[in-house]
């Protein structure tokens, strides 16, 4: 049990410092070719916070089950809502750009209800996992049509960061490297503990697997509301709710059939769409989570973890 521990400890602060590093390291590279810095929150910035995402449930669905892998990502996805935003707005009142709402948002209930309406049948093949891939590739598509449509101004980018530096690829290759070993030993060390004090392997993605994995949106949200970056935190936490469905789940159903039991349909899918609903009622009422919505939305993640306890 002490090697367990010491392992899930190793790989949260290897997945931490990986996200870390590769957020620096693919934030600077794509303000260096001119991307909006609302946009670099929203995609690479939210990609890369989701890459811990998508080793431990590939990893997990390997070495472990794929039940590890759609904990991760379901848990990951009501942590993101709850915890995240939910400390973030505690820290400071987020606002939300028209933007977010018009483009991102609705991409952001259309993966939860893609996801709901593909499990289902308590199951996710590799036809619905290459439809979620083909999801992806629209948003993608759809987000780079905006972005060459309204380029960045000049004053968006910061001075002396044209072009790519060498330093940035060395960050976003050391923090591809620590995000693989850091899910290597979260898998085993979160799993072999909680597995042998007898909790289901959904469990473990649910709660700790989940949890670590969201350490990077937490730590780059929060950061992002202590600056004043209020719109990067939501952006950050958009889009990775979005990838962590259609990136995440699309490539582990490529690898391996997804199981899902007929518990996880009837509870923890719904609270997904419940918290997404709701926190898309939240940021379309003034435009802004507030203080009292963001006690709200931590009060209720609280509730959901202690709802998960055997």
């Amino acid at each position: 049990m002490l090697s367990d521990l010491l392992l899930l400890a190793a790989g949260i602060v290897a997945l931490y410092a990986g996200a870390e590093l590769l957020v620096a390291g693919a934030g600077r590279l794509a303000l260096g070719i001119g991307l909006r810095a609302a946009t670099v929150g929203v995609t690479v910035i939210a990609f890369a916070t989701t890459a811990p995402e998508l080793f431990v449930a590939t990893i997990g669905a390997l070495d472990v089950s794929t039940d590890i892998g759609l904990g991760a990502v379901i848990g990951s996805n009501i942590a993101n809502i709850g915890l995240v935003l939910g400390v973030s707005a505690l820290i400071k009142p987020l606002s939300v750009s028209e933007t977010v709402m018009k483009r991102h948002v609705p991409f952001m209930v259309f993966a939860a209800i893609l996801l709901v309406a593909f499990g289902a049948n308590g199951t996710i093949g590799r036809l619905e996992g290459a439809l979620f891939l083909l999801a992806l590739g629209g948003f993608t598509a759809y987000l780079l049509y905006y972005v060459s449509a309204d380029p960045a101004p000049v004053a968006d980018t910061p001075a002396g960061g044209n072009g790519i530096e060498p330093r940035d690829v060395a960050l976003v290759a050391g923090g591809l490297l620590a995000l693989v070993l850091g899910s290597r030993w979260l898998v085993a060390g979160g799993s072999g503990l909680l597995l042998e004090l007898g909790f289901s392997e959904l469990f473990v993605g649910l709660t700790v697997l989940a949890l670590g994995t969201s350490l990077p949106e937490l730590a780059a949200s929060v950061v992002g509301a202590i600056r004043g970056e209020t719109g990067f935190a939501i952006g950050n936490v958009v889009g990775s709710n979005i990838y962590n469905v259609l990136a995440v789940l699309g490539i582990v159903a490529l690898i391996t059939p997804i199981r899902i039991a007929p518990s996880t349909l009837r509870f923890e899918l719904p609270v997904l769409v419940v918290f997404t609903v709701v926190l898309v009622a939240m940021m379309g009422y003034g435009r802004r989570l507030s203080r009292l919505d963001g006690a709200a939305l931590v009060a209720s993640y609280v509730v959901f973890v202690f709802l998960l306890l055997p």
